[in-house]
């Protein structure tokens, strides 16, 4: 050893926490902590404040570093000591209570169990797998669940870099720092059987079998299951698949997603789980069907029918609006790394390529598997599934698109957990305990009217001043960092000042992808320069968010925004903050006047986080995309309509940059400092009010997950049930029902038999008849109808559906169908005749995707 080299060693000392206080692990591993409207991490944050920012505001990782003499401390002190036992007893409260249900038949039998697969899960900041949207929209999902005391099953990937930590430079280049998580410290724990054994599965990849150790997450009353393969046993590539969240190549993401998708339902089986709904959400869990199909070919079932038994109870939720967004696998690979699948079940490779492969597609997709390998698909706002349907059509060539298969159930936020407390307290005030029960109740909510004026602003103002100091906070650490001067920083943050919030503060925090569009606002320099430059009706306008490490172009943005930041006219009103994570989301979303969003439309598939900014009183001022196109009024915020499709990228973003800047210059600023004698804006209240009644009822998750189980959680039970009965008899008849109509379809033709008439009085019938060749098919297996709408109406609106009726064959061998029509409208109509096989066991009527029109 060289003079002067000494070697460290670690030794990592645990306190012994007082018997009084023991319940702390409880709470420490339940991560009901991160939605009970804040008293259990205040709990934890009084210990030692210093601490719960040092371990990320992890309950647990706190409890193993606190200083002992600490923990003896607040076990004699009465005043924490009452806050500990309000803590549990809110706690025991919230697991004692009985299901959330409107009604009894609604409710999953007692054998009912929904899987939940996704490749991400964002619960709080103390369980870092998640990178931005999609893991927290599966957090909120479980949370609801957990709430609504659903029979409910998370499984997801335990990874040791989750998404990366985000510094920013001077010249605005990101940095990105992966930092690897130490199991000990999360809120998890290791499954065991019950001789201590830890339980693990194993999933074949090409020439090797790879172990995964099952870990457990509880959330409320939900269970969270992990996979890792960082074992000693596997080898070194191995151990690293589930490393790092959404890093690695090709070859990485395919044995991350059959980690998840095989050995998902591996872990679930060998935990003794059953479950009887699968919810597939985003399609990078879609291998689960593969692993199904294989358990049910085992019991004897044939390709076909395992097929339909799988997808029969699989639910298929996709949160992509572009077809490049999807995830796509050469066929040579999908075949290397399931030849073995293959070969145990004698299937030909062709078919299982089958299964992922979209027409004229030389690709696996993951989607089409998904699709495929499911009869419940939603998109995530009513605008995404309308482009979800378009962009899947091709897989149901005949049917219209807007009749597909593809529907939509719109995202929600969980309320609990993005709500701020001051608001909670004020709710409690004038609306009623009760309100928390009452999510869903318009009438409640209109009572927000009923907050005096002046609390209403005091607390949108405190809300502000928090968020005022952890940018404060945020950014002294960037410029120390960056070694910038002290009297610049000072100057920067001379409109940020948490003692005076009473700037119009106007926020953009999201990913920083190219549709996303951050530096819109940049569009007309110099009218921008008018908006801000108003020193009596001063604008700030704070920026967060990350960008891939991969995206080039999304760096670029941030980039943009350092730039003009950076400008001397804009320099103190323009702020880019680092390290865009869920503590600054809160605090953002809660504490800015605005919320700006101002996409490519239709690209965003729903959004969320204007949704949690609206329920903090927040006014939304969007492009009317996504939820947006669902929640706007006309009285509860500010909407930029889209700009022609036609148009070229660059008059596009002309033409609704202009939009921006006459709503900012036109009615956000002006409104906002109408100020009158109490010292602020009561128009800007009123709207700021209309903002949290309009939305809070219709985007919370509550509503969001009741609407999965009416839509699909519901159904796909009961469908799993009548397909399995009897060794899954419905399920080999469907299977050789759909075999045959396929076969037969090519040749099945439709004509009309009688001519039309051009003119009828109301209350008179038209007799209509058709010839169907059925081309070996039965009657039974066919339905013809009638679609009638006003005239110029078609595709428009609903039309009126009127079914034909069997009449027997005729001398030439087709079949006649024929229907009395009594239209119940007045004025020019149109109508349309087709005809699609139906079977009353099928799922959705169109699910085979035939059709023929006359």
């Amino acid at each position: 050893m060289q003079p002067g080299i000494t070697t460290i060693y670690n030794l990592e000392v645990n306190p012994n926490i007082p018997q009084r206080l023991i319940r702390l692990q409880e709470l420490a591993n339940n991560l009901w902590y991160s939605w009970d409207i804040m008293p259990t991490r205040a709990l934890f944050s009084r210990l030692d404040p210093v601490l719960w920012n040092v371990v990320g505001h992890s309950p647990k990782a706190l409890l193993k570093r606190i200083d002992e003499r600490r923990l003896n401390e607040a076990a004699e002190d009465t005043v924490f000591l009452d806050n500990y036992n309000r803590v549990l007893s809110a706690y025991d409260s919230y697991h004692g209570e009985p299901a959330r249900r409107d009604a009894a038949e609604l409710a999953l039998a007692q054998s009912d169990l929904v899987a939940y697969f996704c490749a991400e899960f964002g619960f709080h900041e103390s369980l870092p797998i998640y990178s931005g949207g999609l893991g927290i929209l599966a957090g909120d999902h479980c949370k609801a669940a957990s709430d609504l005391r659903l029979p409910f099953v998370g499984v997801g990937l335990l990874y040791r870099q989750g998404y990366f930590f985000q510094t920013i430079d001077s010249r605005g280049n990101q940095r990105a720092e992966h930092v690897d998580s130490d199991f000990d410290d999360l809120p998890i724990s290791p499954v065991q059987r019950e001789d201590g054994t830890k339980v693990r599965v194993s999933v074949e990849l090409p020439g090797r079998q790879v172990a995964a150790n099952v870990w457990k997450v509880r959330a409320g009353c939900v269970d969270l299951y992990l996979l890792d393969t960082d074992i000693k046993e596997n080898t070194a590539h191995d151990r690293d698949i589930a490393h790092q969240l959404y890093g690695g190549d090709r070859s990485n993401r395919i044995e991350q997603e059959i980690v998840l998708g095989v050995g998902g339902v591996r872990a679930l089986a060998a935990l003794g789980l059953r479950p009887t709904v699968w919810h597939i959400n985003e399609g990078h869990a879609a291998f689960l069907i593969l692993e199904r199909l294989r358990n049910l070919m085992q019991q004897g079932l044939d390709f076909a029918s395992a097929i339909e038994a799988v997808a029969v109870n699989t639910v298929f939720t996709t949160h992509t609006a572009v077809p490049a967004g999807h995830d796509y696998f050469s066929t040579q690979m999908l075949l290397d790394y399931f030849q073995d699948w293959c070969r145990e079940l004698h299937i030909p490779g062709e078919q299982l390529l089958a299964l992922g492969l979209g027409p004229g597609a030389s690709e696996f997709n993951m989607t089409t598997l998904a699709v495929r390998g499911s009869r419940f698909h939603n998109g995530v706002s009513k605008i995404h599934g309308d482009v979800s349907a378009q962009i899947l059509g091709n897989l149901w060539p005949q049917i219209p698109s807007e009749e597909n298969p593809i529907t939509s159930i719109t995202n929600g936020v969980h309320v609990p957990t993005f709500l701020s407390p001051e608001w909670a307290d004020v709710f409690d005030r004038f609306l009623g305990y009760g309100w928390s029960q009452r999510m869903r109740d318009q009438s409640c909510w209109d009572r927000i009217s009923e907050v005096p004026d002046h609390i209403f602003w005091s607390t949108r103002q405190h809300l502000k001043s928090q968020l005022l100091r952890l940018v404060h906070y945020r950014l002294r650490e960037q410029h120390e960092r960056n070694q910038e001067s002290e009297a610049h920083l000072d100057r920067l943050l001379r409109l940020a000042d948490p003692a005076n919030p009473n700037v119009l503060t106007i926020g953009f925090a999201r990913r920083f992808a190219t549709y996303k569009r951050a530096t819109l606002l940049f569009e007309d320099l110099d009218w921008l320069r008018q908006i801000v430059g108003d020193a009596q009706r001063p604008v700030l306008f704070l920026f967060a968010g990350k960008a891939h490490p991969a995206d080039v172009p999304g760096q670029d943005l941030i980039r943009r925004v350092m730039q003009v930041a950076q400008l001397p006219e804009f320099s103190g009103t323009i702020m880019l903050i680092e390290g865009y994570d869920l503590r600054l989301a809160r605090r953002m979303v809660s504490g800015v006047d605005v919320w700006l969003n101002n996409p490519v439309y239709p690209l965003e598939a729903s959004g969320t986080s204007g949704m949690k900014a609206g329920i903090n009183g927040v006014v939304n001022l969007s492009v009317l995309d996504g939820w947006w196109g669902e929640g706007y009024d006309g009285s509860n915020g500010w909407a930029i309509k889209p700009a022609s499709t036609g148009l070229d990228e660059a008059s596009r973003n002309r033409e609704e940059a202009r939009t921006l800047y006459e709503i900012l210059q036109d009615h956000v600023v002006p409104l906002y400092y109408k100020l009158e004698s109490c010292g602020y804006s009561p128009e800007w209240v009123k709207l700021a009010k209309r903002s949290i009644a309009s939305l809070m009822p219709r985007f919370n998750s509550a509503r969001m997950v009741g609407e999965y189980l009416d839509k699909c959680y519901l159904p796909a039970a009961r469908q799993g049930r009548l397909y399995a009965e009897n060794r899954f008899e419905v399920a080999r008849s469907i299977a050789a029902w759909k075999a045959r109509a396929r076969k037969a379809w090519p040749g099945v033709t439709i004509r009309r038999l009688n001519s039309p008439h051009k003119r009828i009085q109301f209350g008179e019938t038209v007799h209509i008849e058709t010839a169907v060749g059925l081309n070996g098919l039965n009657p039974e297996d066919v339905l013809v109808e009638l679609l009638v709408s006003r005239a110029g109406e078609s595709g428009k609106a609903e039309p009126v559906h009127h079914r034909f009726a069997s009449k027997g064959v005729d001398a030439t061998g087709e079949h006649r169908f024929a229907l009395e029509l009594a239209p119940d409208l007045c004025g020019k109509l149109d109508y349309r005749i087709r005809a699609y096989p139906w079977h009353e066991s099928l799922t959705h009527a169109f699910e085979p995707g035939l059709m023929i029109w006359v």
